[in-house]
C-alpha cells in the first residue's frame, strides 16, 4: 500500500508549483494512487485573467493558454513522482472543467504503486454505457477498459475511438482544434445522457476527459460526490 505521506507531499507539491506559475494556487489539491495510475483532482483554480476571459466567452483562449503552461509543468511534475515513488511514468493526461473551476492530472505508470480497490458497481454497464454515448458523438470504441481508483474516482481508457475524418485532421495539423471541440462535444453528451448515477449510485460531480491522439486511445474520469 502506498504510503499517504507521499500522496501528501505530491499533491502539495503540484499546488504549489500551480502557484509560482499562475500566481495563485488552487483551492484544494488531492493525490491518490491506485492500480499503475497516480490522479490529482484539483478545485477551486482559476486565475482573475483566466476568470475575466471566460466572462467574455474566450474559453477557447483560456483553454488553448492553460495548456500550453500545463503541458509545460507536467515534466517536472512526471520528475518528481519519479523518484518519489521509484516509478517511472508512461504517459500524462490532464484536462480542466472551467464551469466547475475543477481540472484533472492523470499519470500512468510502469508499474503498479497503489492498493487496488474493489468497488461496488457493475462494471459492465459502465462500460457498456460508455460505448453506447460514445457511438452517438463518433463511434464504438473497439475496447472500454474500466478502473476504480477510490469510490469517488473512476477511470475510463476507450481503445480505437478516432473516426476517418478526425484522423485526417490530425494528420492536416488540425490537433488543438480538433482537442477543443471534442471536449465540449462529449461531455456535454455523457453530462446529457448518460445514466451514470444510476449506475454508480452517487451524483457525478465532474466528468473529465483527454485523448493520446498519436495511439488513438482517450483517458476518461469520473469524479463522484461522496
Amino acid at each position: 500500500m502506498i504510503d499517504v505521506k507521499k500522496e501528501e507531499y505530491i499533491s502539495s507539491y503540484i499546488s504549489k508549483l500551480l502557484r509560482k506559475k499562475f500566481g495563485r494556487g488552487p483551492r484544494n489539491c488531492q493525490t491518490t494512487i491506485s492500480h499503475n495510475y497516480l490522479v490529482t483532482y484539483i478545485g477551486g483554480f482559476l486565475s482573475p485573467m483566466e476568470d475575466i476571459l471566460l466572462q467574455q466567452g474566450q474559453s477557447k483562449y483560456v483553454d488553448h493558454a492553460r495548456n500550453v503552461i500545463i503541458n509545460h509543468l507536467l515534466d517536472e511534475i512526471k520528475g518528481v513522482i519519479q523518484i518519489t515513488l521509484d516509478v517511472e511514468v508512461e504517459e500524462y493526461y490532464h484536462d480542466w472543467n472551467f464551469p466547475n473551476n475543477s481540472g484533472i492530472l492523470i499519470f500512468v505508470l510502469d508499474t503498479e504503486a497503489g492498493q487496488r480497490i474493489k468497488p461496488d458497481i457493475d462494471i459492465q454497464r459502465v462500460e457498456m454505457e460508455v460505448a453506447r454515448i460514445s457511438l452517438l458523438v463518433e463511434k464504438v470504441p473497439d475496447k472500454v477498459i474500466t478502473c476504480p481508483i477510490s469510490s469517488s474516482i473512476f477511470l475510463i481508457e476507450r481503445r480505437g475511438i478516432l473516426v476517418q475524418i478526425e484522423k485526417a485532421l490530425i494528420d492536416k495539423g488540425f490537433e488543438n482544434e480538433l482537442r477543443f471541440t471534442k471536449d465540449e462535444l462529449e461531455k456535454s453528451y455523457f453530462h446529457r445522457y448518460g445514466r451514470f448515477e444510476d449506475i454508480f449510485h452517487k451524483s457525478v460531480r465532474d466528468i473529465f476527459i483527454d485523448w493520446n491522439f498519436k495511439d488513438d486511445k482517450s483517458l476518461m474520469a469520473f469524479i463522484l460526490n461522496s
